[in-house]
């Protein structure tokens, strides 16, 4: 879930007048010019803000009607070829920054080129082919004009430089997080130049079928970027930083990695105008600025689109080297370009706001708001829902991703009204792409309007969805609530009450305890309450059903006690992440045990709040980590927890007789080994000790004890197991067991 975008920007004034004006003159044109076409809110908006400059001298460039496909920018015979679709424009001009302007280039006069709609225009495509100019380096964008009528859906403004939705590089600052070019623009740019990457000739890809995927949610900058990553300065916080730090990733044991967007945004989008959070750095991401370009400040060393481009390609090639995939959270649900009161237009918005977004017609066409940040992108608009298959083969065959996780995919399945859809088109189309095919998908199947789609998402037989039922019954249970006993029985062995109905396989719920919005693992356990009075909001961001138990003490403490419960809670957590039916997914950080001191909506803090912190990671490498990291290695190598089915009575026995039994809090079973090396499993989220019988083990196999989480380490956790358990065993309170039948 995401928050809302509250900022505007026209883009930077040049250093320079032409014909005579200053940037006094240049300025109060723009302002009347915006005026009269928006009324007062844009007045006010335009004052706050600065605009560009465009040379009204048309250049010396032979130049060629073009054509309409493909869109964007394409190399053709007779030269470069610029294409980009507007259904509602009346007048289309395309904008070019030449690489011989120097490195002030972007505040510098863009020259500007008219297109004749007699000539230049193919149905709703505008384009034009020009022969002499560089095959790389050049920074271009549109100036786009038509009908004014708010109350029709239309929002251009022809005073702004918009980028190329189909633009598969984005130029901006260079640096994360550069206060000092926060009102730098965005252009478009493209190399033809560049030498095909070499990904190798052994090189391929995982191929890691999704029963066996163990998931890692991350944050490509908050992973390397603190300084206690011991990483050269100049690649803290990049791609590259990442590839240094994939031994970690193999000794934790997992093997894919679902990276927080990646897709180039706008991080300073708070700072433009005062306001309650204008001292935030939009780190997680969620704030499109366009979906083929990757994060141009996340290359080395201030690398800028070209070497994000190689970079990330490095990145991924190390990966899969690893043996671990790449997936990619995508937010195709909304933009940066926030809502109408408060709008920045950087693209969709001024190209055609009425085909773009979904708006409410029986409200003056105001944006419909299914996202929570103040626009929904128009997904199932045919021209919409082919940028989006675009920009997916683009990353699938440009940068051999392995997958997607979409943000709140509900939104996705609603019509250009914002209805709900029983078959929406572009989630049946992603799931029956041939390019796609060889992709994981996975639904965040909510969204901001009430659409809860967990258990019944429109699949096709394709789609795995985040199972947030999981993670609320998993909460519950281990925290000790009554009357949660067969939920969690349920959601241990798969959730078949959500997919088995719809005919879908155990895997393709996704389980998560934690995920990057809402407590870490180490906060799940340590505050009761969401402590956010830093992000600005008053405390009113972020979820209040957390479902969290702080142990006894709000916050951090040095009782040793509490220190000890909260320790087997995080274990009981990962244990039962693991050994559940279904895809584990876990956090970032949670291996270590990192805290954001109750931040649950963290999304603003570029500080050690999301920074990945490798000191602790040292301090925790001989108990927390390794109990984390052993688990995750015993899920992999044992086929129980591994199913392509659900449990029949014949693969569990759940030591139970009274289910309805509201009071208690334990539950224990037994997963059936065909080869005899059946699994037994007991959690006790009581604050009493419970001696169990335990049931007679496989012929000629007895018990060993493998994990207890009441146990300090190295015996919490012993991978070969502990022999001569005996016939009961007494189940701490709040702690869990696993016993492994062995020869």
């Amino acid at each position: 879930m995401k928050n809302e975008s509250n900022s505007f920007t026209a883009l930077k004034l040049s250093k320079r007048a032409s014909g005579g004006n200053g940037p006094r003159q240049t300025w109060d044109r723009l302002k009347h010019r915006a005026t009269n076409a928006y009324g007062q809110r844009a007045q006010e908006r335009v004052l706050e803000e600065e605009a560009p400059q465009v040379s009204q001298i048309a250049p010396s460039l032979k130049n060629f009607p073009g054509q309409a496909f493909p869109l964007g920018v394409s190399e053709v015979d007779n030269g470069i070829n610029f294409a980009i679709f507007s259904q509602h424009a009346t007048a289309v001009k395309l904008c070019l920054l030449l690489p011989d302007r120097g490195s002030e280039r972007l505040d510098d006069e863009m020259m500007e080129l008219t297109l004749n709609p007699h000539v230049n225009k193919t149905g709703d495509i505008w384009h034009i082919c020009i022969e002499d100019l560089p095959r790389s380096n050049v920074l271009y964008g549109y100036r786009i004009d038509g009908p004014r009528g708010w109350h029709q859906g239309h929002r251009f403004d022809s005073s702004l430089v918009l980028i190329d939705p189909y633009a598969k590089l984005v130029e901006g600052r260079r640096y994360f997080g550069d206060v000092n070019n926060k009102f730098s623009r965005f252009l478009g740019t493209y190399d033809f130049d560049i030498i095909p990457f070499d990904w190798g000739e052994n090189y391929k890809l995982p191929n890691i079928s999704e029963k066996d995927l163990v998931l890692y949610e991350m944050n490509v900058r908050a992973y390397t970027v603190d300084e206690s990553s011991g990483l050269d300065p100049k690649i803290r916080g990049s791609y590259l930083g990442v590839i240094e730090k994939i031994p970690h990733l193999q000794e934790l044991g997992i093997n894919a990695v679902e990276l927080l967007p990646v897709f180039e945004f706008d991080e300073l989008e708070f700072q433009r105008r005062p306001n309650p959070r204008d001292h935030l750095i939009n780190t997680w991401g969620y704030s499109t600025i366009n979906f083929f370009a990757p994060m141009s400040r996340y290359a080395s060393d201030g690398g800028g689109p070209i070497n994000a481009s190689l970079e990330f390609k490095e990145m991924v090639k190390a990966l899969h080297g690893a043996g671990i995939e790449v997936i990619l959270d995508v937010v195709y649900n909304h933009t940066n370009e926030a809502d109408d009161a408060k709008p920045y237009t950087t693209s969709f918005r001024g190209i055609d706001n009425k085909v773009y977004y979904m708006l409410d017609v029986n409200n003056n066409c105001q944006l419909l708001n299914f996202s929570g940040c103040g626009n929904t992108f128009n997904c199932n608009h045919p021209v919409v829902m082919e940028l989006i298959l675009d920009s997916l083969r683009h990353w699938v065959v440009e940068y051999h991703v392995d997958g997607f996780r979409f943000d709140l995919t509900s939104v996705l399945c609603r019509g250009t009204d914002g209805s709900p859809l029983n078959a929406p088109p572009l989630i049946r189309a992603i799931a029956k792409d041939a390019v796609l095919s060889r992709c994981k998908i996975i639904a965040e199947p909510w969204d901001c309007a009430g659409l809860y789609l967990v258990g019944r998402f429109p699949n096709w037989d394709r789609w795995a969805e985040w199972n947030g039922k999981y993670r609320d019954d998993i909460r519950r249970f281990i925290k000790g609530e009554r009357g949660m006993k067969g939920s969690f029985a349920t959601r241990v062995a798969g959730s078949s009450d959500l997919y088995k109905v719809n005919k879908r396989k155990p895997y393709h719920g996704v389980n998560f305890v934690i995920a990057h919005d809402g407590f870490t693992l180490h906060d799940l356990v340590s505050y009761n309450l969401k402590h956010n009075d830093a992000n600005g909001e008053g405390g009113n961001d972020g979820s209040n059903d957390n479902f969290s138990w702080n142990c006894g003490f709000e916050g951090e403490t040095d009782d040793p006690k509490i220190i000890s419960l909260r320790s087997r809670q995080m274990k009981n957590f990962h244990l039962v992440l693991m050994i559940s039916q279904g895809t584990p997914m876990m956090l970032m950080g949670d291996e270590y045990g990192h805290t954001r001191y109750g931040n649950n909506n963290s999304y603003g803090h570029d500080t050690s709040i999301n920074h990945f912190q490798w000191g602790q990671l040292d301090a925790q490498k001989s108990n927390h980590f390794r109990f984390f990291s052993e688990v995750i290695k015993f899920r992999r190598t044992h086929r129980l927890f591994q199913r392509e089915s659900f449990l029949s009575k014949d693969d569990v026995t759940w030591h139970e007789d009274n289910w309805e039994n509201y009071d208690s809090k334990f539950l224990a079973f037994t997963l059936h080994d065909k080869g005899g090396g059946d699994i037994y499993l007991a959690f006790n989220a009581h604050d009493y000790f419970v001696r169990v019988s335990l049931p007679r083990p496989p012929i000629k196999r007895s018990w060993f004890r493998v994990a207890d989480t009441n146990l300090e380490s190295p015996n919490d956790f012993v991978p070969d197991g502990v022999p001569d358990i005996g016939s009961t065993y007494n189940v701490a309170p709040y702690s869990s067991i696993l016993l492994e039948a062995k020869l």
